[in-house]
């Protein structure tokens, strides 16, 4: 079965100027104070959580494991006006980026979890290689064990309007007993009251503990390690409440 991640055309369909500017206001609210001009986006996708980063003056660059959607990416960079260096490379190895450091080096839209525990502590290896002293590791994540709490199965996303089509996505995850879970993804398209187009992408997620990540960072030599809602302008609740957070860690001069 394909991945989402081949189809650029509908991975972005619930993308809008509402989120563009949710991730910048969450950008601003994190980044402030800090020393951050240059920025690595190691899961960066289409884009969309990143680029508004341009908007702040942040030099932004980019690398993804999927050509497509680093193709994307320099399409809405271009469209947009800002001009980013953008790689295809796996974030387990980022040789792409030798000989390059930047204040900042991060891997967004729940990406990680996408390889197993091993691979995670590798990637976070191979970030902190590119990061300078005195800047920052970030990552955002799903509440893993919050979901492997409540083990609820379906999702309902609202609908959106595209190409003279109502949308509709339905996901539905299922439990391995290795530790595992599959996203089902399943989108519909509407027109004149008629089903005309079905899609379904499977994604497998290995989930990843908070501690984990945590433990790992003060190995490395990271200090000043916060814990964020996801977006950051929101309050963060007890942990076991939020479904989406982000760390960011200042790594020692």
């Amino acid at each position: 079965m394909s991945s989402i991640y081949d189809r650029t055309d509908i991975y972005d369909l619930l993308e809008d100027q509402t989120h563009w500017s949710a991730y910048k206001k969450h950008w601003k609210t994190l980044l402030q104070g800090k020393n951050v001009h240059s920025f690595l986006d190691v899961s960066i996708g289409s884009g969309s959580v990143t680029l508004p980063l341009c908007e702040l003056g942040v030099q932004l660059a980019g690398s993804d494991l999927s050509e497509e959607m680093i193709r994307k990416c320099k399409e809405k960079a271009s469209a947009a006006g800002y001009e980013i260096e953008l790689k295809s490379c796996d974030f387990r190895n980022l040789s792409c980026w030798e000989g390059k450091q930047f204040d900042c080096v991060a891997s967004t839209g729940n990406s990680l979890p996408h390889v197993n525990n091993d691979d995670v502590l590798t990637a976070l290896e191979q970030m902190n290689s590119l990061v300078k002293k005195g800047g920052y590791l970030y990552l955002d994540t799903r509440n893993w064990e919050k979901i492997l709490n409540e083990k609820r199965r379906f999702y309902l996303y609202n609908p959106v309007f595209a190409k003279k089509c109502r949308v509709n996505l339905v996901q539905v995850w299922d439990y391995s007993s290795e530790d595992t879970i599959t996203f089902n993804l399943l989108y519909t398209f509407e027109k004149e009251n008629q089903i005309v187009q079905r899609e379904i992408f499977e994604e497998k997620y290995y989930p990843i503990k908070k501690e984990m990540i945590l433990s790992k960072l003060k190995i490395m030599g990271y200090t000043n390690i916060s814990v964020y809602c996801f977006p950051s302008y929101f309050k963060m609740p007890e942990f076991e409440l939020v479904d989406w957070y982000c760390i960011m860690a200042k790594k020692n001069d």
